[in-house]
This record gives structure tokens, C-alpha cells and sequence, in this order.
């Protein structure tokens, strides 16, 4: 177990990651999470990362608001990702520890994270089931079944 103590993102991130341009409508954006299994997606341009999108940016959107009415859903669709992202990306190097980006998932209540170069090129994204898959890598094994079967009323299997 010790082992993961050193373990970085490069060997466990996600590369390439997928990712949206800044000119993505938020219609189409709603059809990408329908169909990725993804709760953000970087932001990028020109090869280089300007932010992150997730799902609870699109929704915000379709959100009743004191002031006013509901949406209307075809102004709200032509949003841009421009106009919705977060422009300031906690992120992680390749050289980053997986100590180091439990530690910041958990201050940030993320569930993944960007990971970049010096020149704020996307690399991939290391996300909560990469790190779970390096931590089961070091486990140690277990003999016994994680859930023990059911035994009937007469104690037969």
C-alpha cells in the first residue's frame, strides 16, 4: 500500500480526455452528458485549457429564479459553454501525486480534475475511478468473497 504513496497521475490518468470548445451551444453540451458518462468536461482552445464545464453548469440554467419565469428553452439551449464555464481550473501535473489530487478533490468536493503541462496544454483528466482503480491495484488480495452468499431458510444453499 505503501506504493501508492508515490504512485503520480501520469500512469493513471485518462489521455486524451474529452473535451468542448468554448463555442459549444449548451443544447448540444446537455446531448454530450447524455451520452459520456462524464460530470465535467475541460474547456479548450487552441489546445490549451480556458476551463471546465460540468452538468451542474448546464442545469443552473434551466434553474426558476425569484426574479422571474422559467427559461425559455431555446434561448437557454443557445447559450454558449463560453458564457457557463469556470474560468479558474484547479488542475494537476503529470508528476502530481494521487495523495496530493485525493487531497484536493476532497477541499474542492471534485470529482476530477485536469491535468495539464507548463504551457496549460491538456494532458487528460485524472478522475475519482482512476484513483480508485490505483488504490485497488496495491490492496492486498483477499481470500474471502467481499459479500458472503445468501443462505436460504433451511440453511441450503
Amino acid at each position: 500500500m505503501y506504493e501508492f504513496l508515490e504512485e503520480t497521475v501520469e500512469r493513471n490518468m485518462t489521455s486524451p480526455a474529452k473535451t468542448v470548445a468554448p463555442e459549444v451551444t449548451t443544447g448540444d453540451l446537455l446531448r454530450l452528458f447524455a451520452i459520456d458518462d462524464l460530470d465535467a468536461y475541460p474547456v479548450v482552445s487552441d489546445g490549451e485549457l480556458v476551463g471546465i464545464v460540468s452538468k451542474a453548469d448546464a442545469l443552473k440554467l434551466f434553474s426558476f429564479t425569484p426574479a422571474g419565469m422559467f427559461p425559455h428553452y431555446d434561448e437557454v439551449t443557445g447559450t454558449t459553454v463560453d458564457e457557463i464555464m469556470s474560468r479558474q481550473v484547479v488542475t494537476a501535473d503529470a508528476e502530481t501525486t494521487l495523495q496530493h489530487v485525493l487531497h484536493l478533490m476532497s477541499v474542492h468536493r471534485f470529482k476530477s480534475l485536469p491535468v495539464v503541462d507548463q504551457k496549460d496544454r491538456l494532458q487528460g483528466v485524472i478522475a475519482r475511478e482512476d484513483v480508485i482503480r490505483a488504490l485497488a491495484r496495491f490492496s492486498p488480495r483477499q481470500a474471502l468473497p467481499l459479500v458472503p452468499p445468501p443462505v436460504n431458510s433451511c440453511g441450503v444453499f
